[in-house]
């Protein structure tokens, strides 16, 4: 078993967090070395934001969003968009816990959502199964959480919000940054992120790329990446940019897949394997091709078309276990052998007309939208019989070497055929008079899709046909000392693409929010707060059904209500101190539902209280010079074990995070361009999980150190 070094609170551990306050005492008048440069990313002329697909800033929307910098990327060291998340308000990651790592699996304002978008289109997801592509941070510039329902700009979506990872552009000014890291389970990581023009031309181009290696925090496994994210960009004219990029990924080892009984996790650490390592594999490739054509038409109309080719394949071997195959007493477990093989290819393009209008007093900011969306796939499932020892395998003692693949006999084998498709019409209007800015929308879509499925004893094709009309509208203000309140209303529509346990077709899902708040910035941007509280209700919600251990067959609750308050801030209090925290509350139940047992209960994966903070610190003179010490407390309140609410709750959990940076250069000007981070997450060895029922658990992260040193030049 592997063992684990266990960091307590020792005198260098206090030592580094009493830094943190430094600012009660430090001289106020202490500036930046001359040496140091600010790095300033220029975001491309083809972005568009988030909240409103257009380059209007965010705080002049009327609904919560959350923007996550490449800076905290980084000093975080996030391998994942699901670590990413962590500190992000409203949001809950890994759901499967840290130790797995294959899925960016998440869920905003209380509704889980299994699909993210990447550059403003989405990651095409293999309806019902495990392929998607997950986005290495790498290649991020930033993350932007998008709260509430989004279906007017991005048709089928989850109403609690939906994530949009924006990709790293070229610039013209040369940079290169070279990344060697080091750490807990023999990490090994490099990356190199190098942009530029081309000579005196008028293309300028990004070349980013990284190999990383890593043994899984579970027994028996390893993740290994390897990423290359090239892009060019052609300012064809004044008026015109075309932009190509290319992003491949190949995952050879993703860890183990693999849950435990809640009375194993209760016993055993966090390493401990339900799984074989004879038959332990997760494997997964992916291939993107884009591009964007982003002209102006004159000074006030733009057309942007986005678009992308996807392929992508996958290939699992594992085992399950549901609650009838477990003897808590004597620990028998009795493990299904089976594996998938999964591939898609994908289309997805976006255009965009966007202009400004004058009246009057009267400025609209209008936006017309077409987006079409084409997905085909297929997977292929079987399960297996094993050789006798396998069944042999006592769970508080596990021995990860009883499966013999030659004996392994097949007994079952289905196939799925996947179609999606979905055209999309959508309109809006920002309209500013002085101070009070409106926001209303529209959006009609066509959605289709068939997963036509195949096995020995049984054929059938589970179709959905749906049309939908989503809308928004929504008021803000802007008062002159800074408070901005705000109001909207919004629908969203989310095709329950799949089936449940008895076969039937499930009904498309609709969700509606209210949402009331206030944002404020100060005039010199040091201060930047959004309080806000929302009620979202969502009719015909799906959630996998319990009595199904393939997770795949769903049963629809029926009506569904989030309600609650966010509270999100940061405040500059020095030039060289900063600090960011954030509360959130949420109380979801169902509220109707065609079992009556289920009225009232509260679904998984949703916490009544959340709450986190981060501070920075960083130090520009004196013997310390070049310093920056900062830390994080990520708080995770108590939420049910199962969806039936029978078995009581998944423990609250307190998990505190650590990152020393120091500018090597301060030390000698050699190492000019040279910096060095240290991260400790989770500090103190927080023992936390997170669960399905009782029978499917899952570690959280165990304490982890990294140091990485990076030199740009």
């Amino acid at each position: 078993m592997t063992t684990h070094t266990c960091f307590k609170p020792s005198p260098l551990a206090v030592t580094l967090l009493t830094v943190l306050s430094l600012p009660t005492w430090a001289a106020q008048d202490v500036t930046q070395a001359n040496e140091n440069i600010e790095t300033v990313t220029v975001m491309s002329d083809a972005y568009r934001h988030t909240a409103t697909k257009s380059a209007l800033e965010p705080q002049e929307t009327p609904q919560g969003i959350t923007v996550i910098s490449d800076e905290q990327l980084a000093m975080r060291g996030v391998q994942s968009l699901n670590q990413a998340l962590r500190y992000a308000p409203g949001v809950v990651s890994e759901q499967k816990g840290a130790s797995v790592t294959m899925y960016d699996t998440f869920a905003i304002r209380g509704f889980s959502n299994d699909q993210s978008y990447y550059d403003g289109l989405v990651l095409p997801y293999l309806t019902g199964w495990n392929l998607q592509p997950q986005i290495d941070p790498v290649a991020i510039q930033q993350v932007e959480v998008f709260k509430g329902p989004t279906s007017v700009l991005y048709g089928a979506m989850p109403p609690g919000g939906m994530v949009n990872m924006i990709a790293k552009s070229p610039q013209t000014k040369r940079a290169t940054k070279v990344d060697v890291s080091t750490g807990s389970r023999h990490l090994r990581e490099a990356s190199i992120d190098s942009t530029g023009q081309v000579a005196d031309s008028d293309f300028s181009y990004r070349f980013i790329a990284l190999a990383r290696k890593q043994d899984s925090q579970v027994d028996n496994a390893e993740e290994e990446r390897y990423v290359l994210a090239p892009s060019l960009n052609w300012q064809l004219s004044d008026d015109t940019l075309i932009n190509l990029n290319l992003y491949y990924q190949n995952d050879p080892a993703m860890g183990i897949n693999s849950s435990m009984p809640l009375e194993v996790y209760q016993s055993s650490d966090s390493s401990v394997s339900m799984g074989d390592k004879n038959w332990s594999q997760f494997e997964r490739e992916v291939l993107m091709l884009g591009y964007k054509i982003n002209h102006h038409i004159n000074d006030n109309w733009t057309f942007l078309q986005n678009a992308r080719y996807s392929t992508a394949s996958l290939s699992q071997e594992n085992t399950y276990h549901t609650a009838t195959n477990f003897n808590s007493v004597t620990g028998q477990l009795r493990r299904n052998v089976y594996s998938t093989d999964e591939d898609s290819e994908s289309y997805v393009i976006d255009n965009q007309i966007s202009g400004t209008i004058n009246s009057g007093d009267l400025e609209h900011n209008l936006l017309f939208g077409v987006d079409y969306l084409k997905l085909t796939g297929s997977s292929v499932y079987k399960e297996f019989t094993a050789n006798a020892a396998f069944n042999d395998f006592n769970a508080y003692q596990p021995n990860n070497d009883l499966l013999a693949p030659r004996q392994l006999e097949e007994n079952y084998r289905e196939s799925h055929d996947i179609t999606t498709k979905q055209l999309g019409f959508y309109v809006q209007d920002q309209v500013r008079y002085n101070s009070l800015i409106l926001l209303a929308g529209g959006r009609y879509d066509l959605f289709k899709s068939s997963d036509e499925l195949t096995s020995a004893d049984s054929g059938s094709n589970n179709r959905a046909d749906h049309q939908q009309f989503s809308y928004r509208m929504g008021a803000l203000y802007e008062f002159d000392n800074g408070l901005s309140p705000f109001v909207s209303y919004a629908t969203s529509f989310e095709p329950a693409a799949g089936r449940d346990i008895h076969g039937d077709s499930l009904k498309p899902q609709l969700g509606e929010q209210v949402e009331l708040g206030m944002k404020y910035r100060s005039m010199d941007n040091s201060q930047q707060f959004t309080a806000s509280y929302f009620s979202i209700t969502k009719h015909d919600s799906t959630t996998a059904d319990p009595s199904d251990p393939t997770y795949r067959a769903k049963i629809q609750l029926g009506k569904v209500r989030s309600q609650g308050l966010e509270l999100a801030g940061r405040w500059f209090v020095t030039d060289q101190w900063d600090m960011s925290a954030s509360y959130t509350y949420t109380d979801m139940q169902v509220i109707e539902d065609v079992n009556p047992d289920l009225e009232g209960t509260t679904p998984i994966y949703v916490p009544r209280h959340a709450a986190n903070v981060w501070t920075n610190y960083s130090i520009y003179s004196g013997t310390l010079a070049g310093t920056r010490v900062s830390a994080g407390a990520r708080y995770m309140g108590a939420m049910k074990m199962n969806a039936a609410n029978t078995q009581g709750e998944v423990s609250s959990y307190t998990v505190v995070d650590l990152s020393v940076g120091y500018d090597l250069g301060q030390a000698s000007r050699v190492l000019s361009g040279a910096t060095a981070n240290l991260l400790v997450s989770n500090l103190f060895n927080e023992d936390y999980s997170a669960c399905y029922d009782k029978a499917n658990c899952w570690a959280g992260a165990e304490q982890s150190l990294e140091l990485s040193v990076k030199y740009a030049f």
